[in-house]
């Protein structure tokens, strides 16, 4: 056993409440990501020679684009049996339920659908976007810790987690506890650090990066972590465990696939014929 002897998580999800008002941590963060990231994506912009109107704009597409893809991603990619037997329920995001994967597609149609719109080049507008969706990914991967939920496989490793709120309680004793991977804290580090790296990107050589290229850095780098990420955490749904079973991966790994692909092929592309620094089509 290692020095730290492992970290015991029992951390209340809520916050606070006022009457029927539940604070949670998890809504709270995830608030927080959109918050920060209009702030900084403003700086951005208007160092750009671009308005801060555009960022508001930008920003209410990114929130229905986000929130619709995350929940039909869960919906559709995780439980489609159920949710397209019971469509209603798919309406009830409070319950929880959100997929990175469908929040990517959303946020990619919201933004194609916003450069269209406003005249921006496509390219040009992702390079920038990955920079706050970093952030918020890292915020809201914080916001599952506090949750407790995607919680790691079993570990000896000196600075696993015991998830107390994932186990049975027993006369107020945490039973049959085991320590896991912080799968959670893994993702939400490496999305924080990728944040810092796509920032510094944009700062010190904006004016000889090819548009395309931060887009397609992020994709690459964030999905690749995602599939080897999966090898530490349980599965989601039981239909993961036959996945595992007959081809090796599960949800979360063939969907990042062909996104690691995608991101590939843009990069290159990027580098092939560069264009840079342009906002306008």
């Amino acid at each position: 056993m290692g020095i730290l002897s492992y970290i015991t998580w029992n951390v209340d999800p809520e916050i606070f409440s006022l009457g029927p008002l539940s604070i949670r941590w998890y809504g709270l963060l995830f608030a927080l990501g959109f918050v920060l990231g209009q702030r900084i994506l403003s700086k951005i912009y208007v160092a750009e020679g671009r308005t801060e109107k555009d960022v508001d704009i930008i920003t209410l597409y990114m929130i229905i684009g986000t929130v619709l893809g995350a929940r039909l991603g869960h919906c559709l990619f995780y439980e489609p049996e159920y949710y397209l037997s019971n469509p209603i329920e798919i309406l009830k995001i409070w319950e929880g339920g959100l997929a990175s994967h469908g929040a990517t597609v959303g946020i990619l149609l919201a933004l194609y659908l916003f450069a269209r719109k406003y005249q921006f080049n496509y390219l040009w507008v992702l390079d920038r976007i990955v920079i706050v969706v970093a952030l918020g990914g890292a915020l809201i991967r914080l916001g599952n810790l506090m949750n407790s939920e995607i919680i790691g496989k079993v570990t000896d490793v000196p600075w696993a987690f015991k998830f107390v709120r994932n186990h049975e309680i027993i006369n107020g004793v945490a039973a049959n506890l085991q320590p896991r991977h912080p799968a959670q804290l893994y993702e939400s580090i490496s999305t924080f650090i990728l944040f810092l790296l796509t920032y510094w990107l944009w700062s010190k050589r904006k004016a000889l990066t090819p548009n395309g290229s931060i887009f397609g850095f992020f994709v690459v780098v964030l999905f690749t972590l995602r599939f080897l990420y999966e090898f530490l955490k349980e599965n989601q749904v039981n239909k993961e465990d036959y996945l595992l079973q007959t081809i090796g991966m599960n949800i979360g790994q063939l969907l990042s696939v062909p996104l690691v692909i995608i991101g590939i092929i843009i990069w290159v592309r990027a580098y092939k014929n560069p264009k840079t620094g342009y906002a306008a089509k």
